[in-house]
């Protein structure tokens, strides 16, 4: 789940009709010469009067992997603590969300905030769950509104020394670096990192929102002064966002040994209008530049600077419908398969082989139920799907072409 907020900006709303099925009547099927052959009836049991099972097993479809090329095994869904502390959300909801989530087989805990770490260090305590049956990730933030700015050392290490206090543990799992800093040496971060790791504050590092490039000089400073490499980057990943983590990402993996944990397969909202129609809303439209986890969102504002007045509008009225089209052919695949769109993106992001966990959010125990039934449905996802989904889509990721500089003499 993204961990962004939201403003009330006004944006354009695009309706479309879709109905969308339950997942009591999904069916299996089979790719042959690229048609859906939908056959006998599979029940996934996600019939919301179905009961909550206190289970002692793992949801099926559960995995757990190591993350990056570290020995820590992580399961391949985590849970977005940023929605489940929300308003609106009570203690006891909260409370039965990570209870559903640890007895599924989720052992990852993703923390974006310091609200997040006081209310889950109070579960925590009340629980008494063992240490070594979850793991927490928390963030190391910065910001130019901020009076603590930066990623100086004396930053880094108070705001861990400040979560640790919050949380009520003695260690955190991994501390993530929250976008790198343009104005801090690399040298100061990556030395700061490895003496939070050395004093046994935390045990592995990593970042999120950082580019190739720059997890890269990270990676070369690291080896350059004997200092702990990190592990994992926390990216955003979803049919509409997916250029880095499937062009680029995975060569940090292979090369450095970076793992990807991605966050964003709920970024499209569908909600009921009150005329009865379904209203598709693209997540990223109520993102402001200063909360946004999308690369598009730049994008967005210099394209609004150059263009000529109303002339960007129409281009975006035009892009926004066809992306209206994008989503209805999606709801009537979900259809097809009976599942919902949310759990249709949730299962196409797991399929991804290089995402070694995908984070979840939930503002109720029923809607995690619900999220992980995604899991049953990699399965289904068949080579002839997979390319329907790629024609709905239109947007694979392709490597822009090497240019021989011999060729430009």
């Amino acid at each position: 789940m993204d961990n962004t907020s939201e403003d009330s900006n006004p944006v354009t709303i695009y309706r479309c009709r879709a109905p969308i099925a339950s997942l009591d009547c999904m069916e299996e099927f089979s790719g042959t010469g690229g048609h859906l052959d939908f056959g006998r009836s599979l029940s996934l049991g996600s019939n919301p009067a179905l009961p909550l099972r206190p289970g002692s097993t793992p949801t099926p479809g559960l995995r757990y992997k190591n993350l990056g090329k570290s020995g820590l095994r992580v399961s391949n869904v985590g849970l977005g603590t940023w929605p489940v502390f929300s308003p609106g959300v009570s203690d006891e909801q909260a409370e039965a969300i990570l209870k559903l989530a640890i007895e599924s087989g989720i052992n990852l805990f993703d923390i974006s905030e310091a609200h997040s770490e006081t209310e889950i260090g109070k579960i925590l305590q009340r629980t008494g769950w063992k240490r070594t049956a979850y793991v927490i990730t928390t963030k190391v933030y910065w910001s130019t509104k901020s009076e603590e700015r930066g990623l100086s050392r004396k930053h880094i290490i108070e705001s861990v020394k400040a979560s640790l206090q919050r949380l009520q543990l003695q260690y955190i799992d991994i501390v993530i670096i929250h976008k790198a800093d343009a104005m801090c040496p690399m040298e100061e971060v990556v030395r700061a990192m490895n003496y939070v790791i050395q004093q046994g504050w935390a045990m592995y590092w990593g970042t999120a929102r950082w580019s190739q490039v720059e997890i890269m000089e990270a990676y070369t400073n690291c080896r350059q002064f004997n200092c702990i490499t990190p592990i994992v980057e926390q990216s955003e990943y979803h049919m509409f966002c997916r250029e880095k983590c499937e062009l680029y990402l995975p060569e940090m993996y292979n090369k450095i040994g970076v793992g990807l944990m991605a966050w964003g397969p709920l970024s499209m909202a569908l909600s009921d209008a009150q005329n009865g129609e379904k209203i598709f809303l693209p997540k990223g439209s109520f993102k402001t530049k200063s909360h946004s986890y999308s690369w598009t969102e730049d994008e967005v504002n210099r394209n609004a600077a150059l263009s000529p007045q109303g002339s960007w509008n129409k281009e975006r009225m035009e892009e926004g419908r066809r992306h209206c089209d994008r989503l209805k052919d999606l709801a009537a695949l979900a259809e097809k398969l009976g599942c919902t769109p949310s759990q249709l993106s949730i299962a196409w992001s797991l399929k991804h082989e290089p995402v070694q966990c995908l984070l979840l959010g939930a503002t109720s125990a029923e809607q995690l139920h619900q999220s992980l039934q995604s899991l049953q449905l990699l399965p289904r996802l068949s080579t002839s799907v997979m390319l329907e989904l790629e024609r709905i889509l239109e947007n694979k990721p392709v490597r822009p072409p090497m240019i021989s500089t011999l060729a430009l003499r």
